[in-house]
């Protein structure tokens, strides 16, 4: 699929990099009316979110400085355009520096920031340095394994396709070591184990051309424009969060501009043509706003104007996204957002290689898939130091596959597989936030899902009846209470603690969870924590409605009455801010899993090695007997950006195993032993004005092969499709992953209008690397061949805004 993509994109590249050049030099004015640009935001307290006043908001280096006024808004007017660092100062609050906010011409900058409130509050002002918080998690109960991270990382880092999900790769403990799709895996767990949310909910797959049960896909449908500084967690998540047992990314929209009128155009070659607008939705300039944005897809524009590249199998998808912010009022603050996407390929087997990744040459597969959400989101003040959040949502899902096989002939083919998916789902989330006091802070609240499921999967693999793979129209629900709270002992001392409870009816599965974090500071440098948490997930939906029939004409549908799969979760972390705008953060973690399902009869199956393809190992009868565990260190050293440069390194060496229902301990698919990734960036100003840019990024990643279990040759000619050796379940291992990517880029700002202009040329695995994608059989050729993954491509991507 994304083959085909990488065919369109290399031809063009060339052309589309000089054309945008061309162009951009000849809008732009070197005249130096215009080299500065006003950050705007609000300052909130970090436990009650209630704004506050006379906050100190200066720009490091510089006589630029304001305060917040009475509703925590401030506006820095002139701030000159680059890299600044800006500090937020209070009496009685701790102190805190963001660095590297990037300021431009062509868009305002909206910086909103939430301050600590110290325990012992004094009436003098407080004389400690602001600390740089560059990548500390947002939610006030976070403990182990959080960070946060902001949409300028997305589309700086080279290789990152201007997806979240490969950003979340670079850092300590996540791996993806396939170039076509972006699941992720973290300290060893099935890509799976990933829940996503948005908006404080949570939501389905985010990605094009998704399937059921699975968290990642070949192109994201997330637009990164639309996406504000959002958290990451990898382990020990706090009680709010429930049903994942690997990772939760916690996505949270921006919102548009409240005093004028802006917009973005955007090319890239992943995630296509875009357009963006943003503004106050009423003339009085009430703090009322609107974003909305659209993308379509690169490759589809490309075919519509007539280029052709030698492939048919062109990915056609296209995305939107919006989000409405109303004004503040009396009965509370509303918030209305959504996304949708369509996506849909054609794989014709006379048209395709015969080393594409995702067909065979003897199949023709049609395949297309959609996905819609809609949300309100609802804010009231309850007293002078909680509040009260409401979201709502609506989400649909659908995608629909057929194949047809040539056994004989290439004359002739035969329907051989036909599945059809639609899912609902009705969500709504509650939860009180109250701050007690400056030491105590509690939340609690529930989550209620309602998934609705109509799928179908038919498939006669040669045989001349049909055998119903999954047949299931219906709804359950999954309920989830929680309460957790944050007590701060000392300024040093601080502890996190909460329940989280789990109840499905579709089958009347249950679970409460604990989660507890302490976390110490050493002193103003230095931190130490130790987190726990118990954490549940449902298994994915195909794995539930798999059923198999039996010789009596019956069906085996046990696999509906499994139980949750279960983690506990150990962490204990370092974190030393060493020097000035440096960062070292190591963890040491370790996961037991258990009631992972297994088969019945003595194999060395387990679904705990199952995720990240676009289907689930058809197997029925599964009980939840499997264990697991996932052990390892990790270590991230970063410098923030300063002096013109960046860097970011993270190491980490773990261990996944696990056990089926014959006891015998194996690697899992996901143990790669080793990750290592070395991310650094270079920026130099250009001319007298220095508003001008030009940076060079770098990434290095390495990891371990993964494990899988061999073909089983002479069984797949007999059957004339692939079967595995199920005697040596992961006892074969890829060669280990390498890649290189560099990406060279200007960033113009106009000196006679407020428009700015951003394009880069990525240069993916430079080296030209063949990195293993996937062993697998040949029934045309009747042998077992090697599909080796992405080589040498270039990305574009070109940005402007005014």
């Amino acid at each position: 699929m994304l083959l085909n993509l990488f065919d369109l994109i290399r031809k063009p590249a060339v052309f589309m990099m000089t054309w945008l050049v061309i162009c951009s030099l000849a809008t732009h004015r070197l005249q130096a009316q215009h080299s500065s640009q006003t950050v705007k935001g609000t300052v909130v307290d970090k436990a009650s979110e209630k704004p506050l006043a006379g906050v100190s908001v200066t720009v490091a280096g510089m006589s630029i400085g304001v305060t917040t006024d009475s509703t925590g808004n401030y506006t820095l007017p002139n701030v000159p355009v680059g890299r600044q660092r800006i500090s937020f100062t209070s009496v009685g609050y701790k102190p805190v520096s963001i660095p590297e906010v990037l300021v431009t011409i062509g868009k305002q900058v909206i910086l909103d920031v939430s301050l600590e409130e110290s325990i012992h509050a004094l009436n003098v002002v407080t004389v400690s340095a602001p600390r740089a918080r560059k990548g500390m998690a947002l939610n006030e109960f976070a403990g182990s394994s959080a960070r946060s991270f902001s949409m300028d990382e997305v589309t700086r880092y080279a290789g990152g396709r201007n997806d979240p999900a490969r950003l979340a790769s670079n850092f300590a403990g996540v791996s993806s070591t396939n170039d076509s799709r972006n699941d992720i895996v973290v300290r060893g767990n099935s890509p799976a184990a990933v829940l996503w949310r948005m908006e404080g909910i949570p939501i389905p797959n985010p990605n094009h051309f998704s399937t059921l049960g699975t968290t990642g896909g070949p192109v994201s449908a997330l637009n990164t424009n639309a996406l504000k500084n959002s958290d990451f967690y990898t382990g020990a998540f706090p009680a709010e969060y429930g049903n994942a047992s690997g990772a939760v990314f916690d996505l949270s929209l921006r919102t548009g501009n409240k005093d004028k009128v802006e917009k973005t155009l955007q090319l890239n070659a992943f995630s296509g043509l875009e357009a963006m607008i943003e503004g106050p939705l009423s003339k009085k300039k009430n703090g009322s706003s609107f974003l909305i944005g659209y993308r379509y897809s690169f490759a589809q524009l490309a075919q519509s104007v007539g280029l052709q590249f030698g492939t048919e199998a062109v990915p056609r998808y296209q995305d939107l996204i919006f989000h409405l912010n109303f004004a503040n009022s009396k009965l509370g603050k509303f918030g209305i957002f959504g996304m949708g996407g369509t996506s849909n390929i054609d794989f014709i087997g006379a048209d395709l290689d015969s080393t594409d990744m995702f067909a065979n040459k003897d199949e023709d597969t049609y395949f297309k898939s959609r996905i819609g959400i809609v949300g309100v989101k609802h804010t009231i003040d309850v007293g002078r130091h909680s509040y009260l959040r409401s979201v709502l949502s609506y989400s649909y899902t659908s995608n629909e596959g057929d194949t047809y096989k040539y056994y004989d002939s290439l004359a002739e083919r035969q329907y051989h597989a036909h599945q059809e998916t639609s899912n609902t789902g009705l969500r709504f989330s509650t939860y009180i936030n109250s701050k007690l006091s400056a030491r105590f802070t509690m939340r609690g609240g529930f989550l209620a899902e309602q998934n609705g499921l109509n799928t179908f999967l038919t498939t006669r693999d040669g045989r001349p009846d049909w055998e119903v793979i999954r047949d299931y129209d219906g709804s359950s629900w999954l309920l989830q209470p929680y309460v957790q709270g944050k007590y701060r002992f000392t300024e040093k001392l601080s502890l996190n603690a909460g329940l989280h409870g789990m109840y499905y009816t579709f089958n009347e599965s249950s679970a409460v969870e604990p989660r507890a974090s302490l976390s110490y500071a050493l002193d103003n440098t230095k931190t130490l924590t130790v987190s726990y948490g118990l954490h549940s997930q449902l298994q994915p939906l195909p794995v539930y409605l798999y059923q198999q029939q039996l010789p009596n004409g019956s069906f085996d549908q046990t696999n509906r009455d499994l139980g949750f799969t279960k983690a506990h979760h150990y962490i204990f972390g370092y974190d030393w801010a060493f020097a000035k705008d440096w960062r070292l953060k190591a963890e040491l973690y370790y996961q037991d899993i258990f009631d992972a399902p297994v088969e019945r009869t003595a194999s060395g199956f387990s679904i705990l090695n199952s995720g990240a393809d676009y289907t689930f190992p058809e197997k029925a009868g599964l009980v939840n007997n499997g264990t697991g565990f996932n052990r390892g260190v990790e270590m991230t050293v970063e410098k923030f950006f300063s002096k013109g440069y960046y860097l970011l390194t993270t190491a980490s060496l773990f261990e996944s195993k696990y056990k089926g229902s014959d006891g015998i301990e194996r690697n899992s698919t996901f143990n790669n032993n080793n990750v290592l990734n070395v991310l650094a960036g270079r920026e130099w100003k250009l001319g007298n004005s220095g508003r001008n840019v030009f940076t060079v990024d770098l990434k290095m990643a390495y990891s371990g092969g993964r494990y899988y279990t061999p073909i089983d040759l002479a069984a797949s000619a007999r059957a004339g499709t692939e079967k595995l050796d199920e005697t040596r379940y992961n006892t074969e291992q890829f060669d280990d992953y390498f890649r290189l990517d560099t990406r060279f880029g200007f960033r113009l700002n106009s000196g006679k209008r407020r428009l700015s202009q951003t394009f880069y040329l990525d240069l993916q695995n430079v080296t030209n690397r063949d990195n293993v994608f996937i062993r697998r059989y040949n029934p045309v050729q009747k042998q077992v061949g090697t599909v080796n993954q992405i080589g040498f491509f270039p990305d574009i991507m070109y940005k402007i805004q005014w």
